[in-house]
């Protein structure tokens, strides 16, 4: 079911068109009806998109949404509020704390329905080991690349923060999480704030040293949303796609060497070392979203509006969340 908490007006992109929507029947003289055509579930997902990664590996939801009638579609993307906010997909992959404030701000028409617990050690302020630098002040008047409305880019807002500064003080470079990755290499960055899998492949690749990682500052929950309209009209498919991420993400702990070899070619053949360090420091408990625990988002959305990286004060709280059935995950 869900909570349907009023909200500003929602814009008119709200009724983009999905494709493979139409559904088909017909009939012939002595035969049975032909059955619906299937229809397509859109979902996206990034490179820490973990547990998404692995149903789309498994084949998991093709087997289990055909009952319903429905067949998924992936959609890989490096920057995830651009197609959030037009609606370009029906479920969304799963963000950073800071990124539904975003989507929240440009009134795009989200629902939360589910949640990862969080793993702050997982994303992470972090300089060559040789650098000069040793704390945030130190930041002042250097470069810091990071990915512009992402969890770590309220980690380093909240640092600067605590540390005196603002962005105004550094010189940030915003960068897509693979542009980031090659820039911190060829050293063009001073620093870099990043999350796993791109974190743990920068330690592999040279020494580098954590100025901080978001403990303190954030608990980066992961958070997994779908358009308002697509949740209303389709709670069993939701319902599914929530079930299936909770067992994925027990999997994967469960069964940890498996999960390693799976996940390794997936994400560019990465060592084994690296894929386990993401896996260990990523929690990938699933759960339902709780209003009463949007505290943090409150947070972030008041930080962001203080650093003027939105344009007006939100009601993080005020958003659609669906609660799965009772029994499911």
């Amino acid at each position: 079911m869900t909570d349907h908490t009023p909200r500003g007006a929602a814009p008119s992109r709200r009724a983009l068109l999905r494709t493979g929507f139409g559904v088909a029947a017909s009939l012939s003289l002595g035969m049975p009806a032909v059955r619906a055509a299937e229809r397509t579930v859109r979902l996206s997902y990034q490179r820490s998109s973990t547990l998404l990664t692995v149903l789309k590996a498994k084949g998991t939801l093709e087997e289990r949404l055909k009952p319903l009638g429905f067949t998924p579609s992936w959609h890989l993307f490096t920057a995830v509020i651009e197609p959030m906010n037009a609606g370009a997909v029906d479920l969304h992959a799963d963000v950073a704390d800071a990124v539904p404030i975003f989507t929240q701000s440009a009134n795009a028409p989200l629902t939360f329905y589910a949640r990862e617990v969080g793993a702050p050690s997982a994303e992470a302020i972090i300089v060559p080991a040789d650098s000069a630098i040793r704390t945030i002040a130190d930041l002042k008047g250097r470069t810091v690349g990071v990915s512009r409305g992402s969890g770590c880019h309220f980690v380093l807002a909240a640092a600067l923060k605590n540390a005196g500064l603002g962005f105004a003080d550094i010189k940030p470079a915003y960068l897509q999480a693979p542009e980031g990755l090659a820039a911190f290499g060829q050293g063009s960055l001073d620093a870099w704030v990043i999350w796993d899998p791109f974190l743990a492949i920068a330690q592999a690749k040279r020494p580098v040293r954590v100025l901080a990682d978001a403990t303190g500052l954030s608990s980066y929950h992961r958070y997994h949303l779908a358009n308002d309209s697509f949740v209303a009209e389709n709670p069993q498919v939701v319902a599914t796609v929530y079930q299936a991420l909770a067992e994925a993400g027990r999997w994967v702990k469960a069964e940890p060497e498996a999960a390693v070899a799976l996940l390794a070619p997936i994400w560019g053949d990465l060592s084994p070392e690296v894929v386990a360090t993401v896996n260990r420091r990523r929690s990938y408990a699933i759960t339902p979203v709780a209003r009463a625990e949007l505290g943090e988002q409150q947070a972030i959305a008041d930080t962001f509006l203080e650093a003027r990286l939105i344009p007006r004060k939100l009601d993080a709280t005020a958003v659609p969340i669906w609660q799965p059935p009772a029994g499911r995950g």
